[in-house]
């Protein structure tokens, strides 16, 4: 697992080849190392934007509105119906079952922060506020 972990950490996703090279360095069946990726919702097979956009669809943002989030982050990244990353892999959006966030519904989390009460001008607000630090960082470098 900490192998793993640090694989996601620096490609943001588990590719196929590497999975093989750790079966192999370990000297474990493929299957193995496979079933530990995909058994752990942490990991991912699948390439991730810079920026991970989780929407929780449980009861509680349901019901206060989850679908209105989720369309906000869609218009304000680009991102078309059943597209998951956007194409330039700066973003990628997802629903969860849960957040362990209900009070705060609907919530959102970005990169492991939690954001509360959201609307949809409040997560394109969240989503400008990251434009505007990167901005920020990219002048001072």
């Amino acid at each position: 697992i900490p192998i793993l972990q640090k694989v996601q950490d620096e490609y943001r996703y588990l590719p196929q080849e590497i999975l093989a090279f750790i079966a192999t360095a370990l000297d474990v069946p493929p299957a193995t190392v496979y079933g530990v990726a995909t058994f752990y919702a942490q990991f991912s097979l699948e390439p991730k934007g810079k920026y991970v956009i989780k929407v929780c669809d449980g009861t509680a943002c349901h019901v206060r509105g989850n679908k209105t989030i989720v369309d906000a982050i869609r218009n304000k990244t680009g991102l078309k119906e059943g597209q998951k990353t956007t194409r330039n892999m700066r973003y990628t959006l997802e629903t969860v079952s849960c957040l362990g966030a209900c009070g705060l519904a609907p919530a959102v989390v970005i990169n492991e922060k939690i954001y509360g009460r959201m609307t949809p001008e409040t997560v394109a607000a969240a989503i400008d506020e990251i434009e505007k630090t990167e901005a920020e960082e990219a002048k001072q470098q």
